[in-house]
């Protein structure tokens, strides 16, 4: 229902028995369910470190690619503003992870690590997107790490297939909704999103792009 937790697994305790119940990592309410588990590296980076860092990273993507919204890190008290050094700066950026997270109505986001505080284990958890238009956008169906150069793959429960690089997914923090990655048809929502590691050849791109251009819904050809 769009809430995520983060916590150290050391909290997670070892059991001696594998058919053990184990121990709640978040508390979920009646209608939700887990839809999957990540590992994150830890840097320990103050909360004004992390804003800091958060804020002069968009600053640079504005310099690259144009319009990027300033990304504040969301209920969470920062203190009085942080001076990162280049050095601490490069070693922030050398460790920092991206979250992807898409929603059953194709929608989805790149958000930093850093916008992802440490809790306890066994709370309500945090927002992993913006829950107050889950009618617009829909459920969350995946979040989890990726690469600059990977790319996914989104299925349909209509049996459509897009293949989409992740470079081209905007940043965004990480209680908002995102953008349109997924065009779905109405009624049509995405069950199934993965993480492809290998790039996609220019002429691999043409002819599934030719492909697609020639085949109608039917599957016959225009």
């Amino acid at each position: 229902s769009g809430q995520c937790i983060r916590f150290p697994v050391s909290d997670v305790r070892v059991f001696q028995s594998r058919n053990s119940v184990g121990v709640r990592g978040i508390s979920m309410a009646e209608t939700d369910r887990i839809i999957s588990m990540s590992i994150i590296e830890h840097v320990d980076a103050s909360p004004a470190e992390r804003a800091a860092y958060l804020k002069r990273a968009a600053a640079e993507r504005r310099l690259v690619a144009g319009e990027e919204e300033e990304i504040a890190l969301t209920n969470e008290e920062v203190g009085e503003e942080a001076e990162l050094s280049d050095e601490r700066y490069e070693f922030l950026k050398a460790h920092e992870q991206l979250v992807l997270t898409v929603t059953e109505y194709g929608y989805g986001k790149r958000s930093s690590s850093y916008d992802f505080r440490l809790t306890g284990r066994g709370g309500k958890g945090i927002r992993a997107t913006d829950v107050s238009k889950t009618a617009e956008i829909g459920r969350l169906v995946a979040t989890f790490p990726v690469g600059n150069d990977d790319q996914i793959m989104l299925v349909s429960d209509g049996g459509t297939v897009i293949r989409v690089p992740v470079n081209g997914i905007r940043f965004a923090s990480r209680a908002t909704k995102g953008v349109t990655i997924f065009n779905t048809a109405e009624g049509e929502k995405v069950v199934s999103v993965e993480r492809i590691s290998e790039p996609q050849s220019d002429e691999e791109a043409e002819d599934v792009a030719s492909s697609e251009a020639g085949t109608d819904d039917t599957g016959g050809s225009e």
